[in-house]
């Protein structure tokens, strides 16, 4: 009787022990993912923030030497928004779904990987 409560009490600290080690093993999985999901998402931010700096430059340069051409400046900027707008429009009309799928596709290969 004394071997089987001996047997139960090993068993139930073994699975205890899997029981703490299964955990401490999902958790450390997490933080790689995250880890590694953020350490991956930051440089593209930046690269990011720095293409958008360089069109919105562009872009007001652009309607400013069209508005100096045309006679008033605010012409430019309603050819430029106006360009924005249709492309705009044709993106979302026949990319939406392209778009969606790439980026979704690109956060899950970061996340399994």
């Amino acid at each position: 009787m004394e071997d089987n409560a001996n047997l139960i009490e090993s068993l139930f600290e073994r699975a205890t022990e899997y029981g703490k080690t299964s955990y401490e093993l999902v958790k450390l999985k997490v933080i790689d993912k995250t880890s590694d999901t953020v350490s991956s998402f930051i440089p593209h931010s930046i690269v990011f923030i720095l293409i958008v700096s360089f069109l919105i430059f562009l872009n007001l340069g652009l309607a400013f030497w069209l508005g100096e051409i045309l006679g008033k400046i605010f012409y430019g900027f309603f050819i430029v928004a106006g360009f924005y707008g249709i492309a705009g429009i044709i993106m979302h009309l026949f990319m939406h779904k392209w778009f969606k799928k790439r980026i979704s596709d690109y956060i899950i290969k970061l996340l399994i990987k």
